[in-house]
């Protein structure tokens, strides 16, 4: 399992091509909160998520014989994009395994970096077993989007630098799909502030970290039709171990919860953030009498929407 040791080798291994994302807050926010609340904007990272700190730390960690071979990975979008911008700068071939209904803009934005694009139904299964194929026959090494140690570390170092730059904090919300971005933000809270709260939120249509924590049992996701389309993958055993050591608490929200947490920061912070990324702010803001006084971190994982139909309105 990964160690706060293992997050801060990975800060100090890939500090040099990541970006240091803004922390934002708002008067406004904190007034409805009645605390003090710091946005770590994980959208402004390279290719718009928080994915490209944990796939730089697992690719600056292979071997010349596996970065000659090329690399794989299967993704619905930001996970895809960090594979291909991270393997371009550093010369290595990339190969991705996407969903059909993979979000347009991700598909575009990982084709322009370079990847080359492998389309597969939308389910789990299919995405996992045509990487595997592919894998098997050209020798790539798997990019795991979340069941990998150096994935995971390189993840925390957003909650890492956080802490870093503001200090302890009471309580960390954070979005869990797969598991990787929770995992390594709880074990990187955990480990320099002792007594907070770490708290999971996952839309309600994909509720299967929810019922696993909640039963003790892991459960697979079923590819369920949530807005949060960066959120519908399963958590893997790795993830559930980490997430069952660290979490305090996972809870769900709404889609029309996600769609106003957008909203309030596009027109309120006027930052643009995906409804995958928005899904932690949603949580705070269902939760805000809770934390009155507090000092509280909410991870906000990332930015690329689709945003055609909204200038369409605007320009004829």
């Amino acid at each position: 399992m990964p160690t706060l040791k293992d997050i801060k080798n990975a800060y100090n291994r890939i500090n040099k091509i990541v970006n240091k994302t803004p922390i934002l807050t708002s008067r406004t926010l904190n007034k409805i909160v009645g605390g003090n609340v710091y946005l770590k904007c994980e959208n402004f990272q390279r290719v718009g998520a928080f994915k490209f700190r944990g796939v730089s730390n697992k690719l600056l960690q292979l071997s010349a014989k596996e970065k000659k071979c090329g690399v794989i990975t299967h993704s619905s979008g930001n996970h895809a994009q960090a594979v291909a911008l991270a393997s371009s700068i550093l010369g290595i071939k990339s190969v991705i395994v996407m969903p059909k209904n993979a979000s347009k803009v991700k598909v575009e934005a990982t084709k322009e970096y370079g990847a080359k694009i492998v389309r597969c139904e939308n389910n789990v299964k299919a995405r996992e077993d045509k990487c595997l194929e592919l894998k098997e026959k050209f020798g790539y090494t798997l990019v795991h989007p979340y069941d990998d140690d150096k994935i995971i570390a390189g993840a925390g170092t957003s909650a890492y630098e956080l802490i870093k730059e503001i200090g302890e904090i009471d309580v960390i919300y954070c979005p869990v799909g797969g598991g990787g971005l929770i995992s390594g933000t709880s074990i990187a809270t955990k480990g320099l502030c002792p007594n907070s709260k770490v708290i999971a939120v996952e839309p309600e249509k994909a509720d299967d970290a929810f019922r696993s924590f909640r039963d003790n049992k892991l459960y697979p996701s079923n590819y369920p039709n949530t807005i949060a389309d960066g959120l519908r993958t399963s958590l893997c055993e790795r993830t559930f171990k980490l997430i069952q050591k660290n979490v305090d608490e996972i809870i769900t929200v709404g889609e029309q919860d996600i769609i106003d947490a957008m909203k309030f920061l596009l027109t309120r912070m006027k930052i643009v953030v995906e409804p995958s990324g928005a899904v932690s702010f949603a949580g705070l803001l269902k939760n805000k009498n809770h934390f009155k006084d507090k000092k509280i971190g909410v991870i906000i994982s990332g930015g690329n929407i689709n945003l055609d139909n909204l200038f369409d309105n605007y320009f004829f």
